[in-house]
């Protein structure tokens, strides 16, 4: 056993098995799985929603904003001058990706777990019995009863409607995964258009890529992601982190962006006015210079 199966398939697999044995249900059992990590993860969530917050204080401090000014143009001096503010204001800009990194082992041992609790033929059950702890007696619920609601946890997930596959949970996973990161968004007060125009890049392959492996690969981990988006938006929302506005924008939203169209359409034609005044004016010859064009030339002798 190699020590990627040992620290994560192994005991995510043993303890899929003791839920399953608990509810009698796989598809309950990776819901309960779902929100023990999330239990878990809490500490890693409130460090994040820490930095979102420093990082966000940050964009507004003037000291910070005059550093960006003035070293806009050499990228290495202001890498450096912002690793040194980092340090003096104790900021770890690294700390919002943890459980994002936490998370991609996690998909790809619960994904090897669930497979591997599912086992069917002899040699996949041979397999699970080499893994399973020896204290567990999981005879009863061997093999798992893979059935969970209208779909095999085992298999891509297809809702049949009419004898076409929808899939259900890959939809609601690219949904949730969007709503998640767009009501989680700070606003951009650095004006770095280039890390705006990334982070709005992240903000919509991570939605696509959730949802792609949600289409390709088992059920079960499909309900995970679902699950996962839902209770990670609950406790964003407990820490007073979701931005609803940014889902449901109000009326008053739309008056000031209206606005804003209004003035820049009329801004607009305000300066299309001054330069076709100005382009009439430098075409359009002096009075004098018309008079003296007028005169008559006199002759050389």
């Amino acid at each position: 056993m190699n020590i990627w199966e040992l620290i994560i398939v192994q005991p995510m697999t043993n303890i899929l098995l003791v839920i399953t044995m608990l509810v009698k249900n796989f598809g309950v059992a990776i819901i309960l799985f779902t929100l023990l990590i999330k239990l878990l993860t809490i500490p890693l969530t409130a460090k994040q929603v820490k930095s979102r917050r420093e990082m966000a204080d940050l964009q507004n401090d003037p000291q910070y904003k005059k550093i960006m000014e003035k070293y806009k143009d050499d990228r290495e001096k202001l890498a450096l001058e912002q690793q040194r503010i980092y340090k003096e204001k104790g900021i770890s800009p690294f700390s919002s990706c943890l459980p994002l990194i936490l998370q991609m082992p996690i998909i790809f041992g619960l994904y090897q777990a669930i497979m591997r609790a599912m086992a069917s033929t002899p040699v996949e059950l041979l397999k699970l019995e080499r893994i399973i702890y020896p204290f567990l007696d999981v005879n009863k619920i061997i093999p798992i009863q893979n059935r969970f609601l209208w779909m095999d946890l085992g298999q891509p997930e297809r809702l049949y409607v009419f004898g076409i596959g929808i899939p259900v949970l890959a939809i609601l996973v690219v949904l949730t995964s969007w709503l998640q990161t767009k009501a989680m968004e700070t606003p951009d007060a650095g004006g770095d258009a280039s890390v705006a125009a990334t982070t709005n890049s992240m903000n919509l392959m991570m939605p696509l890529f959730m949802g792609y492996l949600a289409y390709q690969y088992s059920a079960g981990l499909a309900l995970y992601f679902v699950i996962s988006n839902l209770s990670t938006m609950l406790i964003y929302a407990l820490m007073g982190e979701m931005n609803w506005k940014k889902l449901i924008p109000s009326k008053k939203d739309e008056v000031v962006s209206k606005k804003v169209i209004e003035t820049t359409l009329i801004s607009e034609d305000n300066d299309e006015e001054v330069q076709e005044k100005q382009i009439k004016s430098s075409a359009r010859p002096s009075a004098r210079s018309a008079a003296k064009k007028m005169r008559p030339k006199k002759m050389k002798k």
